[in-house]
């Protein structure tokens, strides 16, 4: 093993994690966090000026670097390395986190005259305010036949690249005009830090529809959507695109300086924040789901070739680990859905949530009364569709549905049936896979919701499979840690690093015989439920919806 460390930089939606990796033991020497002074900018800009439109999402690009150089030097005081240790450095960043940038790479909103532009800043990755752009792009495709479109599900995504690139076209042409390109925030905080520009293969993959064999979809595509958008990929995208872990640079000496390490450190391609949690859990194959559990869930599983998957969000080659593909799937609701109950169900005659603690001790009491109910005791059935479907109907227009309320209806009854829903949702994402002919073996969960015994517990036994609760709370930390390793020289590739530095897990919860026949049955009035009210186009769920005050 290489002597050293290795310093993972975990960039979330309000603040960065700084992850100090001992590269002899896999061990975490420390970590710490920064937040963003300005979080997540949907309001107004910060200098004033009008309100943001509904579904806005910016941020500050100085932020970012900022809170790196807090949480970098305070990570190393608190791990009690010097900088001449660390031997290679790795990013992971939320996606599609985008902004314009100048040619040589400054950002537009900085610039004085830009600075109360909106479009100018970069839009997060849950700016949503790009899905008029994502619709046309999906009906251009789909009227073309475009190959690509079924890789990603039929449908692209208003937080993806091309549709927020789009809608600069569409409302900011100006800004549009200026930008010399358009940068994922991974790759653009790499640039600053080594000079060097370079995208990521899984930002590009499963962001700005980029095949290894394929490229970019054609010129011809991008002047039906706008003639003025056919340079796009060829011009605004440019650069070359690098597999996870591969260097882009050294570290600059200026950077080196500001976070107290040494110049010439290399500095990793990096990933996808939810995707680097993959190697930092631990998964160095294929057959293990890898889920990550948050207030929405992230499903990846990798094979060794590309079929279609019904409802995936992205196939990607090379697009975590090397040689294999990677497909991503997911549930747009799971934490929400049970923080919505809490905090507007008001269970156990709560009155208002007001602290994240109070919340907590009401999900432990749900908890542990939920627990005490068999499989189908409540006489509740639950569609999770609180936020919209991602996997497999692709469809945000969808909503959630309660079966089976009686006046002895408890609030754990619900509580559960919530649980069992969002279980339910996984297993027809495995269905899908196997549907596929890929092999899902086993499941492997990170994420906050990982702790709860008696969710992982309905999950193994709703699945079938075996499911492996991740020991590291900081799975997308470590995994960007694990990319600098790889950048270093330490493993030759992800896998290795995977399978020499991570932890094993925390605990595997069995599936149990006992509850088998009931979770199946309950499970087969679920895709009755799915098919009435998500793929029957004149379902109820869009009727009522389609009422709504827009």
């Amino acid at each position: 093993m290489t002597p050293g460390h290795s310093l993972g930089l975990d960039f979330g939606t309000e603040s960065v994690r700084a992850v100090v990796l001992d590269l002899e033991s896999g061990s975490l020497a420390a970590t710490a966090v920064a937040p963003f002074s300005h979080g997540v900018i949907d309001r107004s800009l910060p200098d004033g000026g009008d309100p943001l439109p509904h579904d806005w999402a910016l941020q500050d690009s100085n932020d970012w670097l900022a809170s790196m150089e807090l949480a970098t030097r305070e990570a190393l005081s608190a791990a009690g390395v010097e900088g001449i240790s660390v031997k290679g450095i790795g990013i992971d960043f939320t996606a599609s986190t985008v902004l314009p940038t100048a040619a040589d790479g400054t950002p537009l909103h900085v610039l004085g005259p830009l600075r109360a532009e909106p479009h100018a800043w970069p839009k997060l990755w849950k700016h949503h305010a790009a899905q008029a752009e994502a619709d046309r792009i999906n009906a251009a495709a789909q009227r073309r036949g475009e190959p690509w479109l079924p890789r990603y599900g039929g449908k692209v995504s208003s937080e993806w690249l091309p549709s927020k690139a789009l809608e600069v076209l569409d409302d900011a042409p100006e800004i549009y005009a200026a930008a010399d390109r358009f940068v994922e925030a991974g790759d653009w905080v790499v640039w600053q830090v080594t000079d060097a520009l370079a995208r990521n293969a899984c930002a590009a993959g499963y962001k700005a529809l980029w095949h290894k064999r394929d490229g970019f979809p054609s010129i011809g595509f991008l002047r039906d959507l706008d003639p003025a958008l056919e340079d796009l990929y060829a011009s605004k995208l440019r650069g070359p695109i690098l597999p996870p872990g591969q260097v882009v640079g050294g570290l600059a000496w200026q950077w080196a300086d500001r976070l107290g390490l040494a110049e010439g450190t290399p500095v990793a391609s990096p990933m996808i924040d939810a995707h680097a949690a993959l190697p930092g859990g631990g998964v160095s194959g294929p057959g293990t789901l890898f889920i990550v559990l948050g207030t929405s869930s992230c499903h990846l599983l990798l094979a060794e070739r590309e079929v279609l998957v019904e409802g995936m969000s992205g196939v990607v080659e090379d697009g975590i680990l090397p040689a294999l593909f990677a497909y991503e799937a997911g549930q747009a609701g799971v934490g929400d859905i049970f923080g919505w109950y809490v905090r507007s169900g008001r269970p156990l005659g709560a009155g208002s949530v007001d602290s994240p603690k109070d919340a907590a001790a009401i999900h432990d009491l749900l908890s542990g009364r939920a627990a005490a109910l068999a499989p189908g005791e409540s006489g509740l059935l639950a569609l999770d569709w609180w936020n919209g479907s991602r996997t497999p109907l692709v469809d945000a227009d969808l909503s959630g549905i309660i079966l089976g309320y009686t006046l002895e209806t408890t609030p754990e009854a619900v509580y559960r049936s919530l649980f069992e829903a969002t279980a339910f949702g996984t297993r027809l994402i495995i269905e899908a896979f196997t549907a596929a002919g890929l092999k899902v073996d086993r499941v492997r969960v990170s994420g906050g919701l990982s702790r709860n015994d008696l969710l992982t517990g309905i999950y193994a036994d709703v699945t079938g499979l075996p499911l492996e609760v991740c020991a590291t709370q900081h799975a997308s930390g470590v995994g960007a840690a694990m990319l600098g390793a790889v950048a270093a020289g330490a493993f030759a590739g992800l896998d290795e690093a995977a399978r020499n530095l991570a932890q094993e897990p925390a605990k595997t919860v069995q599936p149990r015989d006992a509850h088998r026949a009931t979770y199946d049955a309950l499970f087969a009035q679920y895709l009755r439920l799915v098919d009435l009210f998500g793929r029957d186009p004149e379902s109820p769920l869009k009727q009522l919806r389609a009422l709504r005050p827009r």
